[in-house]
Formats: C-alpha cells, sequence, structure tokens
C-alpha cells in the first residue's frame, strides 16, 4: 500500500491489482463515488461537487475513511465474486512508521474486510520480491524509492540491521519539477504533466546526449495555453534538492 500506487499480490497468481493510491468523493454526502485508476482520471477534472484525494501521505494514513474504503475495494476486486471466508492481509509500510501509524494500517485493514492483518516493512518486501538471500549471514543494502518515502535498510540473517526513512520521494519530485517549470519558464503545470517529465527525461545526473519533451501548461502571465519544449537537464536540475535529501 503506497502513497502514489498499491500492489496486490496473492500467492500462486502473483501481482493481480497495480493502480493509483486515490479515491473520489461526494462533497455533499461524502459518498465514495470510485477509487483506484478511475478515481485517478478524475484528479484535477472533478466538478466542486467532488474530490479526488489520495488516502496516504508520506507512506502513511492521512484520511482513515479513505484509507479503509479504498482497501476495501482492492481486496474485493483481487478476490472476486463471492467468498466464503475473510481473507488474511499482509501489507508493507514504511520501516519508519510510528506505533501508532502502524495501529491505524491494521485496523483499515480489518475494518476493510480482512480476517487478520500483518504488517512488513517495505524494505524487507522489497529485498523478497528482488530474490535477495535476506537469510543469509552478509548485508544487504535495500533503497526503495516510493511515492511519499525513500526507505534505506542494511538485512542480514532476515531481520533489519540498520535502516533510515526519509519523507521523501516520487511526488515531492513531480512538485519540484511543477515548481522549477513555473519559475524558469512562467508556465504552470499539473501533477500529470511534471510526472510524466520526470518518467520520460528524468535523469539523476546531467546526460551528455540531452533528452528533449514538448509539454503544454497555462502562460502565468497571458494565462493562455503555451507548449514549449523541456530538457533531461531542465529535469535533473529541478530535482536536486530532494536528491540530495534522499
Amino acid at each position: 500500500m503506497g502513497t502514489t500506487y498499491t500492489l496486490v499480490h496473492l500467492p500462486k497468481r502473483g501481482i493481480v491489482i497495480n493502480e493509483p493510491s486515490v479515491v473520489a468523493i461526494s462533497v455533499t454526502d461524502k459518498k465514495i463515488l470510485a477509487v483506484g485508476n478511475e478515481a485517478k482520471d478524475m484528479l484535477g477534472r472533478t466538478p466542486d461537487s467532488i474530490i479526488a484525494l489520495k488516502p496516504l501521505k508520506d507512506g502513511v494514513i492521512a484520511d482513515y475513511r479513505a484509507t479503509e474504503a479504498m482497501l476495501r475495494y482492492f481486496i474485493n476486486k483481487s478476490l472476486g465474486g463471492i467468498r466464503l471466508f475473510r481473507p488474511e492481509v499482509m501489507v508493507a509500510v514504511p520501516a519508519g512508521i510510528s506505533s501508532t501509524e502502524r495501529r491505524a494500517v491494521i485496523d483499515a485493514t480489518i475494518a476493510a474486510g480482512a480476517k487478520a492483518a500483518y504488517i512488513i516493512k517495505e524494505p524487507v518486501a522489497a529485498a523478497i520480491g528482488a530474490d535477495i538471500p535476506i537469510g543469509s549471514a552478509s548485508g544487504h543494502m535495500i533503497i526503495d524509492i516510493g511515492g511519499g518515502t525513500a526507505e534505506m535498510a542494511v538485512i542480514s540473517l532476515g531481520g533489519i540491521v540498520a535502516s533510515t526513512s526519509v519523507r521523501v520521494g516520487g511526488n515531492k519530485l513531480d512538485c519540484a519539477i511543477m515548481e522549477y517549470i513555473r519559475k524558469k519558464y512562467n508556465l504552470a503545470i499539473g501533477e500529470r504533466t511534471a510526472e510524466e517529465i520526470k518518467i520520460n527525461i528524468g535523469s539523476a545526473l546531467y546526460l551528455e546526449n540531452k533528452l528533449t519533451m514538448e509539454i503544454r501548461g497555462r502562460d502565468i502571465v497571458s494565462g493562455l495555453p503555451r507548449s514549449i519544449m523541456v530538457t533531461s537537464n531542465d529535469a535533473t536540475e529541478a530535482i536536486q534538492n530532494e536528491l540530495e535529501a534522499i
């Protein structure tokens, strides 16, 4: 369960769901209207009567009710049809969350329909998914950069020897790109465009052969739509502070 995306893995079936952690809610009656891909399509396009929000912030629950609804949707969708038993669910969480935040995840998962909920720290889950022999006596360093947090951990003999978590991730990179484009080009762009820049031409290091991409946004001065060309060096310069924090 991540800040940006939630993945559901079932034994013998693998990953069955990989959808955005987004929930659309009616402002008038607080009814849940959509979850996942359908809700993400509403981001930035909803009328005043509907809000599309991300119930997780920096890897932890920011909106309990929306998180519970999102988990219920993903559990029901992954299992499908009529089921006789409530499933046991293991949830991956940041290594640095507090006991209160951990308790909130367990409570929300059980309220969403799970028989029991277990917690696994994200670096351990990432290591297992990468087929790293975490049970060996040698140390393995894991760096897991998600949407809300970046996790660093040294794992040995099946446990975390040392770890740290910074609340800087892909979302902060997107915001940094949006702010950079606004200041340098006087162009306002949305989260989607910033994410596309990050994915398509983003680089932690300056490239000799620069990549380019055309983007479209709203001119801050005139208020009219305008298109510009941005380069990979723009993206690299924009995210330097966030990369240094990681």
